[in-house]
């Protein structure tokens, strides 16, 4: 079949499964899926950065940061999983995986060892009483750090945090960030089977922004700092693989010359970046996103990599799922789940059985932060010939 006449199906497809509002959805109308955290409730004040993850057995893993006493960045902050054994059809009550008295656990960025079925989750510490502001500045009692948990039996339970701090965060670098959202394990080239969590980092002294990677070729047992974008402005990111063992960072921007997501390229399993970009189709308000590979291509099939973001110039707002059958060179699809207030997002991919992506995303009527909710999106047979 021609691409032109699968994309026109594709896109009749796809509007059965999103909201009817599709291309033009209206403005104050719930989330498009099912509220899974919604803040004030179960004992926090709000419930922010989602990290979504299918383990081995199938088992749905929705984590977020439960935000104890405010909406903000900072103060006793915990990090929260529920549950899915049916598809996202039902959900389990919420577990604290990492609580540390009044401080700041959180930056969820979590992925599946395929070969071992171990969920590995990556994330940050540092003391709830210090401010992002004050930790970029020196000014801090104490700084960010890098910690790894872990669940060998289906994210029932969790191993305590471990610092890895020395092996990941240089020190001259004062803000970390580790994801947020998923990272992936390789399935190509000489690094198939390595473990790849997506970072960030803000430099002493110049206070730049750069996006990095971590990573582990011991399935997990121990982390390595790979490399950095030649340039800075960018942050938060997520890492998909390309055909041939490539790596591809996709990251939040802050130049405002231009608001789009910029991209760069590792042709060494993420020890050097490349040909970093501006993506000019996506575009973005400064704000997190999600990215997923779906498949890849075959003798009958393309290659589907989907990504999530609130796809607006002005405010984090339309959160949007769009496909690419290129490798990440054009996205010609995309669907509109919530066109009012959404923010963060991730991006997983359910069993084949079920034919969808699910995304997980911020997003309310009033402002962004007032649910975490879970949206199958039964894209998979779009691109079935």
């Amino acid at each position: 079949m021609h691409r032109a006449q699968k994309w026109i199906i594709a896109s009749f497809v796809l509007s059965l499964a999103c909201p009817p509002t599709m291309g033009q959805p209206v403005p104050g109308t719930a989330p498009f899926g099912q509220a899974l955290y919604v803040s004030g409730q179960d004992g926090y004040h709000t419930y922010r950065i989602p990290a979504l993850v299918v383990t081995n057995q199938g088992t749905l893993l929705a984590f977020c940061e439960g935000r104890k006493n405010g909406r903000g960045d900072s103060g006793s902050i915990d990090l929260l999983v529920k549950r899915s054994t049916d598809q996202g059809q039902t959900w389990s009550g919420q577990q604290v995986i990492w609580h540390d008295a009044d401080n700041t656990c959180g930056n969820p960025c979590v992925v599946v060892d395929r070969d071992t079925g171990t969920v590995w989750l990556l994330s940050t510490w540092n003391l709830g009483r210090d401010h992002e502001a004050q930790i970029i500045d020196q000014t801090s009692q104490d700084t960010r750090r890098v910690f790894v948990l872990s669940s060998t039996d289906d994210g029932t339970t969790w191993s305590p945090a471990r610092e890895i701090t020395t092996h990941t965060k240089r020190p001259n670098w004062t803000w970390y960030a580790t994801g947020p959202g998923s990272g992936i394990q390789m399935k190509q080239g000489p690094h198939k089977g390595r473990l790849v969590i997506p970072c960030d980092h803000i430099e002493a002294g110049t206070k730049h922004y750069y996006s990095h990677i971590i990573f582990s070729d011991d399935h997990g047992a121990t982390w390595q700092l790979g490399g950095s974008t030649p340039q800075h402005q960018v942050n938060e990111c997520e890492v998909v693989e390309l055909t041939g063992g490539r790596l591809m960072l996709n990251m939040r921007n802050y130049n405002r010359d231009k608001k789009n997501r910029q991209v760069a390229v590792s042709e060494d399993g993420g020890q050097t970046w490349t040909d970093q970009h501006f993506d000019q189709t996506l575009i973005e308000p400064i704000c997190q996103a999600g990215l997923e590979r779906v498949r890849w291509s075959g003798l009958d099939r393309d290659s589907v990599i989907a990504f999530s973001n609130p796809a607006s110039r002005s405010g984090r707002e339309r959160m949007t799922v769009r496909l690419s059958f290129d490798e990440g060179l054009t996205w010609p699809l995309a669907c509109v789940l919530h066109a009012g207030p959404s923010a963060y997002s991730d991006l997983a991919v359910l069993p084949l059985s079920q034919g969808a992506v699910a995304c997980l995303y911020e997003a309310g009527l009033k402002q962004p932060y007032e649910t975490i909710v879970f949206a199958p999106v039964p894209i998979f047979q779009l691109t079935e010939k």
